[in-house]
């Protein structure tokens, strides 16, 4: 095959992202050491490099300038006598603590090593450390591993780690089966238990996972500032959503997190079945500032099967999270990192000021790489929105009911989904207008539908596996009218060279 062959070839596979991360081939799962250092945004990632579905965990590795075109680097951490490289996250090391860098910087990574105590084959799970001084291209396994164990704790893995100003130490937040424990230490390498959270507190119909905790400004108000625990949940047969991610929001004071809302209450970070064991990024300068996240795009419920075959999984896009106040209280926000913009091209609008009381297909992309932009204000239909990927029969709904004030994605004909029996569905997140005007910003990327609802107070995440004819973008409104203020349709770049 000729160069040029190739390049035409490359990432063009039946259902392949074009602007989402997903790995050159082989499977992909949890995004992990997440961090940035030395003008390089880094994504490390649960990866089997020698199969399609879930097998012995590595850490695959990408690096970005931008956060939206990714260069692939080789696997960072392998198996080894310990065990297989779990999720776990990154940070710089900035004063040394850990003396691994000579009085200088550099990256330490910490994560779980899983595997089996000698001569049984009870599972093992201990927390361990390895560092680069090199920008993150190789890493030296610490000599002391494991840093953290725990025999009488079958589920101990994800740690996330922050340096923690006001106590002047680094802090760890673990899953432990049914909680998260809060370990904290000077120097990453000797760890003290601080407490634990998560008794009776939210949703435990599955085992928690990848935890994450960070301090957010409320309304952009950095003195009223608030803490943010994500908790991913994974998947329960007994519950048709599978695996998902729910938060917390509440005080934290370098040992306790303390859980704002009543023990009963549970906050969805997305509403589609596809955002797991997402976490965010660490070290972003504070000339940023932002909080910034990526979430693995798939459900355990159905991960090993869907109908891809070179390459199984793909991240969601980078989002900025923050956090706002409305009549239901505090509650997180997410909206798709800036930089995206940057992968627009010829940009269209294609109606503004226009009543809507029909069904009308409204444009036809040359592929289903795209962002589209609505508002509407309300009228007295029952409710309105789009049918996106559409064809003869197939299409994938993103629409409002006006009387129940729910958005909802319908993908229950949105193509391929014959491997799972929960996977055609149609789901929904309450939504209430602002001013009678509902807001849709929407990423539509092969094989995937992201929605952000008024700026960015709903998000809903799904995967659809339509055919490549099913292009068709076709707006509706049921039993009335509904007007459309604009409608603006942005092709997207690939980002694959």
């Amino acid at each position: 095959m000729t160069q040029t062959q190739i390049k035409d070839v490359y990432y063009t596979e039946t259902y392949r992202p074009q602007f989402h991360y997903s790995p050159e081939a082989n499977w992909l799962n949890d995004p992990n050491g997440m961090v940035y250092y030395n003008g390089e945004y880094h994504l490390f990632y649960q990866y089997h490099p020698n199969g399609t579905t879930w097998g012995p965990m590595h850490w695959g590795h990408a690096v970005s300038s931008d956060l939206v075109s990714w260069e692939h680097l080789p696997i960072a951490l392998k198996p080894d006598s310990i065990g297989a490289i779990f999720s776990g996250s990154a940070v710089v090391d900035w004063q040394d603590a850990t003396g691994f860098f000579n009085g200088g910087s550099g990256l330490v990574a910490i994560f779980t090593h899983a595997g089996t105590y000698p001569d049984s084959d009870r599972s093992k799970q201990v927390q361990s450390i390895a560092y680069s001084k090199d920008n993150g291209r190789t890493w030296d396994l610490y000599e002391g591993n494991p840093v953290l164990s725990d025999e009488s704790q079958l589920d101990f893995r994800d740690p996330k780690v922050f340096w923690h100003t006001e106590t002047n130490r680094w802090v760890m937040v673990l899953a432990t089966g049914q909680t998260i424990s809060i370990y904290s230490s000077p120097d990453l390498k000797e760890w003290t238990f601080a407490s634990e959270f998560g008794e009776n507190q939210g949703f435990h119909e599955g085992v928690w996972e990848c935890p994450d905790l960070f301090q957010l400004p409320v309304d952009g108000d950095e003195s009223a500032s608030k803490w943010v625990l994500l908790v991913s949940v994974g998947d329960n047969a007994d519950f048709v959503e599978g695996s998902r991610t729910q938060y917390f929001i509440g005080e934290f004071d370098g040992t306790t997190f303390r859980n704002e809302n009543s023990e009963d209450t549970t906050l969805w970070l997305d509403y589609g079945r596809d955002n797991y064991a997402g976490v965010s990024w660490s070290d972003i300068p504070q000339s940023d500032s932002r909080r910034m996240y990526i979430g693995w795009m798939s459900n355990w419920k159905y991960a090993n099967l869907t109908p891809s075959e070179k390459w199984r999984g793909a991240m969601t896009l980078p989002r900025t999270l923050s956090l706002a106040s409305g009549k239901r209280g505090i509650r997180l926000i997410q909206s798709p990192v800036e930089e995206l913009k940057a992968l627009r091209s010829q940009s269209i609008l294609l109606k503004e000021n226009e009543v809507i009381e029909k069904k009308e297909v409204v444009y036809t992309p040359d592929t289903n790489s795209y962002e589209l932009e609505a508002e509407f204000q309300l009228g007295d239909a029952s409710s309105f929105g789009f049918s996106l990927c559409t064809s003869s029969n197939e299409k994938t709904i993103v629409g409002y009911d006006v009387k129940s004030e729910k958005l909802f994605l319908d993908r229950t004909a949105s193509g391929q989904s014959d491997f799972h029996q929960d996977f055609a569905a149609k789901h929904n997140a309450v939504l209430s207008s602002k001013h009678g005007k509902v807001k849709l910003q929407i990423f539509v990327d092969w094989s995937s539908v992201e929605v952000f609802a008024n700026d960015g107070e709903v998000a809903m995440t799904d995967l659809i596996f339509p055919d490549r004819d099913s292009r068709a973008i076709e707006l509706f409104a049921k039993n009335g009218q509904v007007e459309l203020v604009s409608l603006t349709v942005h092709p997207l770049k690939k980002i694959w060279k």
